[in-house]
């Protein structure tokens, strides 16, 4: 309005103030929409004032005219999908032609030259941050996908060890109740041999003791119904010489100190331990040698598993992982990693090995 009613040095031409007014308030009313619609933003800002330059002569304006044309080039780029940017293009490109042949006062070279060059860059700067928006966009989405994705996969790790743990557990506590049943049935056959009567109450007692353990164990866990017990007897740790045998990768395994008993249940959790990280390395360690050792303290068990390998084995064994943490932590171990580029993995367990009461 300042530019028409001052007037300033940008106006060009004769023509109807007032009419001019409208077009320009026509104008800026229609950018006030240009996000939410961009190409009827554009195809108002510029085919407005040439329709009404064709009916009646009116003022040329940079300001309320070259600038609203600029900004709606600049929008229908930034916020139209692709049919509207071509038709927003084509739409441009009519206008300015328009300009050049049906505008005396824009048809100089140098007057050509630059309204089409800023056309262009206001288009082509709108497309350009649109662009960069939607990749933008897309790689937040893929993050935030990606990080759901890992998260449903550790926690379904998670769920379906516990699954297993609670499969096998109930093998151990089922086993001990039929060695008391059996027990139990002999000592009252033989009522008139105290002797094996108090014999045979001792190993029910004990053999209770290690069940009720287990199952105080087990009770935390979530079992799936849709899935029987199997009957086949748990491996424990008089099967790791097996596994190591069963290794396709050189495999040494080194006992220190003074064997112990250990329940059921820690003796299945130490072998799956050394089972999975073993898998770990024969799928993603790339190693020439590992190394089994059981250190056998008074009070708890430590298991170690090193390769010579990449070094790379936990980022790609991260399930594998999960699950001996949730098996340590069953019976109130710890499970530590350590690993160092092109030396290889380590994999640190331990156990408690104490019975609670």
């Amino acid at each position: 309005m300042a530019e028409i009613w001052v007037p300033l040095p940008s106006v060009l031409g004769e023509g109807s103030r007032a009419v001019s007014s409208a077009v320009t308030l026509l104008a800026c009313a229609a950018l006030t929409q240009r996000r939410t619609h961009p190409l009827a933003t554009a195809l108002v800002v510029l085919i407005g004032w040439p329709l009404a330059y064709t009916l009646t002569p009116i003022l040329v304006l940079f300001w309320g005219q070259f600038v609203p044309i600029v900004v709606g080039l600049y929008s229908v780029a930034r916020y139209g999908d692709q049919r509207q940017r071509v038709l927003g293009a084509l739409a441009g490109a009519g206008t300015l032609l328009y300009v050049d042949l049906r505008v005396p006062e824009l048809g100089d070279p140098s007057e050509i030259v630059f309204h089409w060059m800023v056309s262009a860059v206001a288009f082509g700067l709108g497309f350009f941050v649109s662009s960069y928006e939607r990749r933008a966009v897309t790689a937040a989405e893929r993050a935030v996908r990606a990080e759901a994705t890992s998260r449903e996969e550790a926690l379904r790790a998670v769920s379906e060890e516990r699954a297993r743990i609670a499969r096998e557990l109930h093998d151990i506590v089922a086993h001990s109740m039929s060695v008391m049943v059996v027990q139990a049935g002999a000592a009252e056959k033989a009522l008139d041999d105290p002797d094996y009567v108090r014999k045979a109450l001792g190993s029910i007692r004990t053999t209770g003791t290690n069940a009720l353990a287990e199952m105080r164990r087990v009770v935390a866990l979530i079992r799936d119904d849709g899935e029987t017990a199997g009957t086949h007897p748990q491996p424990d740790l008089a099967d790791l010489e097996k596994l190591v045998a069963e290794m396709d990768i050189p495999t040494t395994l080194h006992i220190e100190g003074e064997e112990q008993p250990l329940s059921a249940g820690i003796a299945l959790s130490s072998f799956r331990i050394v089972q999975e990280a073993l898998t770990n390395v024969r799928r993603h360690a790339r190693a020439d040698s590992v190394a089994v050792t059981l250190r056998y303290f008074r009070d708890s068990l430590e298991i170690e598993v090193a390769d010579d390998g990449v070094g790379a084995a936990e980022a790609s064994g991260g399930n594998g992982l999960i699950g001996m943490r949730e098996r340590a932590q069953l019976y109130g171990g710890t499970v530590a990693t350590q690993t160092t580029p092109g030396q290889g993995f380590l994999v640190r367990a331990v156990l408690p090995t104490g019975v609670p009461g």
